[in-house]
């Protein structure tokens, strides 16, 4: 009569979920760091171009991402600093943070697609440089680094994504930083017979003076 044990399967589910949590816990690191530097670079460039009339003429006039709007450079410190975080917490609040960096991410890329018809920043220029409160900004045109921000706001989507998703298999901080941790204890040394005080103290805390 043969038996049926589910020992080995449980010892090969092991490894591959270690491995599944490893290879997770790099890709999410890595579009994490990427899509914050990507989206931080990307809001100092050039995103809008235009002109203004200025004294019978066009003046051209430039904005760059961080005119236009501080939202993905805000939302993608935040994401680094949710990256960090998920490592410092477990369980619930392992999600918590994990769903913070999804939305940081979800949050750039809506910004940065959202500034592409945003001229108002060109307008504040063209208003500027003309005198004229009213004056707007003539042939509006968008460079690609909008779209780079936005990228690397998915960027960070997906490392957050990931987080919720296997940041159940990630390490977290050492034990040794965690409260209630025990500490061994130390091992009472034998009372010296050559001192009486010694063995009277051994005897008050109901040891052995003796050591044996």
């Amino acid at each position: 009569m043969e038996y049926v044990t589910a020992v080995p399967h449980l010892r090969s589910e092991a490894p591959a979920s270690a491995r599944s949590g490893r290879r997770s816990l790099a890709v999410a690191l890595l579009f994490g760091a990427l899509g914050a530097a990507v989206a931080l670079l990307a809001t100092r460039q050039r995103w809008a171009e235009g002109t203004a009339a200025v004294a019978g003429g066009a003046f051209p006039l430039t904005a760059k991402g961080s005119d236009v709007t501080g939202v993905p450079a805000a939302l993608a410190i935040v994401g680094l600093a949710a990256l960090v975080a998920v490592f410092a917490v477990r369980r619930a609040g392992r999600l918590l943070v994990a769903g913070l960096l999804a939305l940081s991410g979800a949050g750039i890329a809506v910004a940065a697609l959202a500034a592409v018809s945003d001229g108002s920043a060109l307008d504040e220029r063209a208003a500027e440089v003309s005198g004229d409160s009213s004056a707007t900004v003539h042939a509006l045109t968008n460079t690609g680094w909008p779209y780079v921000a936005a990228a690397g706001g998915l960027l960070i989507l997906l490392a957050g994504l990931l987080a919720l998703r296997y940041g159940r298999l990630w390490p977290a901080m050492s034990g040794r930083y965690e409260r209630g941790t025990a500490r061994p204890r130390r091992t009472a040394r034998p009372a010296d017979p050559e001192r009486p005080e010694e063995i009277w103290k051994a005897l008050d805390r109901g040891e052995d003076p003796t050591g044996a």
